[in-house]
C-alpha cells in the first residue's frame, strides 16, 4: 500500500457518455479514493460532471483549449469557457493534438499560458515518438520540448507520454520511465508535478507509481473501465 498520494488522471478522449459518467462519478465517489482523481471527460460532458463531483479529492479537466480568449474560432472552446463549466485543470499538447491538429511547441506554450491566466492549471504533455526514441534523441527532444513549451508561471503539470507507448498497450520499461522522469525533474525542479501516460494500465500502474519522480499517471483508455480505474483509485 503506498503512503503518498498521487495524481490519477483520467482522459477519455472522444468517449462516454452523460449516464455512463455519472454512474463512474457514482462507483468511484463511493470508494475509500487513496489518490486524487482528475477526470477529463470531452467537452459535452463537463458540465455534467461538475453537478456530480462532490469529493475534494475529484477534479474536473478539459482535454484542450484554444489559445486566444475568445472570438471567431467555429468549433473550439477558450480557457474561460472552460473554466466556467467547473474545471480546475486542462490538458495542452497532447500528441493526439500534435499529430491531428498540427500544433507545435509554440502553440502549446501560448495555450498553457491562456490556460493559466483564466485560473486552470494546465497538464502539459510532452514526449518522443518511436523513431527519436530508436535514435537515441528521446532526451535531446524533450530537452527542446521543455524549453519551447512552459509557460512562465509555475502553474503546471507535466506528463510523459511516449508517443509510441499511447494506445499501443506497449508501455515504457520502469527503467525508461525513472530515467526521463529524472531527466525531466532536472530540467523543471522539483515542485512541478510529472505524470506518466502511455498504455497505464491495471497490471502496471502500481511498479509506475512507485517509480523515482512519478507524482502520477495519464490513463487513457483503463479510465473508461470503471471497475479497474476504481482499483487504480484506490491502490488496491
Amino acid at each position: 500500500m503506498m503512503t503518498s498520494p498521487k495524481i490519477i488522471a483520467g482522459n477519455w478522449k472522444m468517449n462516454g457518455t452523460a449516464a455512463f459518467l455519472k454512474e463512474c462519478l457514482s462507483y468511484w465517489q463511493g470508494l475509500d479514493l487513496i489518490h486524487d482523481l482528475v477526470i477529463c471527460p470531452p467537452f459535452t460532458l463537463l458540465t455534467e460532471a461538475n453537478k456530480n463531483i462532490h469529493l475534494s479529492k475529484v477534479s474536473l479537466g478539459a482535454q484542450d483549449c484554444h489559445q486566444k480568449p475568445l472570438g471567431a474560432f467555429t468549433g473550439n472552446i477558450s480557457a474561460d469557457q472552460v473554466k466556467e463549466t467547473g474545471c480546475s485543470h486542462v490538458i495542452i499538447g497532447h500528441s493526439e493534438r500534435r499529430q491531428y491538429h498540427g500544433e507545435n511547441n509554440d502553440l502549446v506554450k501560448v495555450k498553457a499560458e491562456t490556460a493559466i491566466l483564466s485560473g486552470l492549471k494546465p497538464i502539459i504533455c510532452v514526449g518522443e515518438n518511436l523513431a527519436e526514441r530508436e535514435q537515441g534523441s528521446a532526451l535531446e527532444v524533450l530537452k527542446n520540448q521543455i524549453e519551447e513549451c512552459l509557460p512562465k508561471s509555475p502553474e503546471f503539470l507535466i506528463a510523459y507520454e511516449p508517443v509510441w507507448a499511447i494506445g499501443t498497450g506497449k508501455a515504457a520499461s520502469l527503467k525508461d520511465i525513472e530515467e526521463v522522469h529524472s531527466f525531466l525533474r532536472r530540467l523543471i525542479g522539483p515542485y512541478i508535478p510529472l505524470l506518466y501516460g502511455g498504455s497505464v494500465t491495471l497490471e502496471n500502474y502500481k511498479e509506475i507509481l512507485l517509480t523515482n519522480n512519478v507524482d502520477g499517471v495519464l490513463v487513457g483508455g483503463a479510465s473508461l473501465k470503471k471497475e479497474d480505474f476504481g482499483r487504480m483509485l484506490c491502490d488496491q
